[in-house]
């Protein structure tokens, strides 16, 4: 079982900054992919950022420039540096990871992002 806690969240003016972090812990090896997803109210929740083994770093073109996803394998976290923040930003944020050798898939409880003025 893999446990992942998110902290980060909150709200800011529109053109401000945020940095999410997840923090996994459990039965981990390794790591196949850790990342970002998000929803917000009345819509399908969708992908950020994920950071995949072997493979580009994949961002949604809604936040290609503005945000970072990165990862410490030391700490088995995955953070999320969000900046020039927009009103259609506004979600809750859910941190995902896939586990190496199972491809088991773990969310964390999600923590809400609110850009208003």
């Amino acid at each position: 079982q893999v446990q992942l806690v998110e902290s980060g969240g909150g709200s800011v003016q529109p053109g401000g900054s945020l940095r999410l972090s997840c923090a996994a812990s459990g039965n981990i090896f390794n790591f196949y992919e850790m990342g970002w997803y998000r929803q917000a109210p009345g819509k399908q929740r969708e992908l950020v950022a994920a950071i995949t083994n072997g493979q580009p770093t994949n961002y949604a073109d809604a936040v290609k420039g503005r945000f970072t996803v990165s990862r410490d394998n030391a700490k088995d976290t995955v953070y999320l540096q969000m900046n020039s923040l927009k009103p259609e930003d506004t979600a809750v944020y859910y941190c995902h990871v896939v586990l190496m050798w199972t491809r088991a898939n773990y969310w964390g409880q999600g923590t809400q992002v609110t850009v208003s003025s």
